[in-house]
């Protein structure tokens, strides 16, 4: 908590700062903190009343969903399908196969950067048709 809030809470800290003030200051300091506060106390009534329209209309959804005979729950099964996006491709086949440096014998798809090894045997003149599976 500030220092401020700490004095603001303290009856006694009150009475030591207002020994400070005159009351006209007072007052308009009482006048521009009632002023906060019915800001404050009409910014929640009105998401209290923004929440509670909100849930009527949440009721009334429920109501036509039910009366067209579906239940909440497979409505959200069948929102949580779609969400879920498109099923994942599968894995290419492999189209080449190579030997590596240490001897190795791997495959590639074609897709992406070439391997060192095939791209070694291309600038000494196979063609990829060598690679072949």
């Amino acid at each position: 908590m500030s220092l401020i809030l700490q004095k603001l809470n303290n009856i006694r800290s009150l009475r030591a700062m207002a020994r400070e003030f005159s009351i006209d200051v007072l007052e308009d300091m009482l006048e521009k903190l009632r002023i906060v506060t019915e800001e404050k106390r009409a910014d929640q009534q009105e998401m209290h009343q923004e929440r509670m329209q909100q849930q009527e209309k949440i009721n009334a959804w429920l109501e036509l969903i039910k009366a067209d005979g579906l239940s909440p729950e497979e409505l959200l099964k069948a929102n949580s399908a779609s969400a879920q996006g498109p099923a994942k491709r599968k894995a290419r086949p492999a189209k080449y196969r190579f030997t590596d440096t240490d001897g190795e014998v791997k495959t590639w798809t074609g897709q992406g950067r070439t391997p060192k090894p095939i791209a070694q045997a291309l600038a000494n003149g196979k063609s990829m048709d060598d690679f072949l599976i």
